[in-house]
């Protein structure tokens, strides 16, 4: 017969063993992503859980050093800043095949999160991503066109970088009439952070 006692301390002990093998199983499946820009650095928290084939693109143009180099080509304070696409020269960057949409996954376009560029056609993600500025709802899954927009993520440091980020002036630049920081904003590079 096991006594009370023993019974709560065995119960500690498992629950205190299921925490410590639990935590780097949450770290694994919480991938973070830091992006070193021209204005400070930014880290970003991925939800694999939520967005598998989203979080595995980005992942890939991350191992492929596809966002060194790039630039925040369109900043509308107040609503997102947007990037991972551009060079310096307004270049367009290779991409690859464009994924379905996951915008419908639970997570939503609030402040500070990460989710997916995308043309009018729905699964037309490739490279391009945004950091919401303020909480986003009309981009949310089924907003606004029945679709909505796929949240990946969510910046977990350097929050004040993307505020100063939103700040930029902007113009235009390039193929774009307006929204292009006059002062180039380029993301050094991007890394996964071990």
């Amino acid at each position: 017969m096991i006594s009370r006692r023993n019974s709560t301390l065995g119960l500690a002990s498992i629950a205190l063993a299921a925490m410590v093998f639990a935590a780097p199983v949450q770290a694994q499946n919480a991938p973070k992503v830091k992006l070193a820009t021209s204005m400070g650095d930014i880290v970003v928290e991925l939800n694999p859980a939520k967005a598998p084939k989203t979080v595995e693109n980005f992942l890939q143009y991350v191992a492929d050093k596809h966002y060194d180099g790039t630039i925040f080509h369109r900043v509308i304070d107040g609503f997102m800043v947007q990037g991972g696409g551009f060079t310096a020269d307004m270049k367009q960057k290779p991409m690859r095949a464009p994924i379905p949409l996951e915008a419908a996954n639970g997570l939503k376009n609030d402040k500070y999160t990460i989710a997916m560029a995308r043309t009018n056609v729905p699964d037309s993600a490739t490279t391009q991503f945004f950091i919401n500025v303020k909480d986003n709802a009309m981009l949310n899954a089924p907003q606004p066109d029945g679709h909505g927009y796929a949240v990946f993520g969510k910046v977990v440091q350097g929050t004040e970088v993307v505020d100063k980020i939103k700040a930029a002036a902007t113009g235009p630049g390039g193929p774009f009439p307006s929204d292009v920081p006059k002062t180039t904003i380029t993301i050094t590079s991007a890394t996964l952070v071990k």
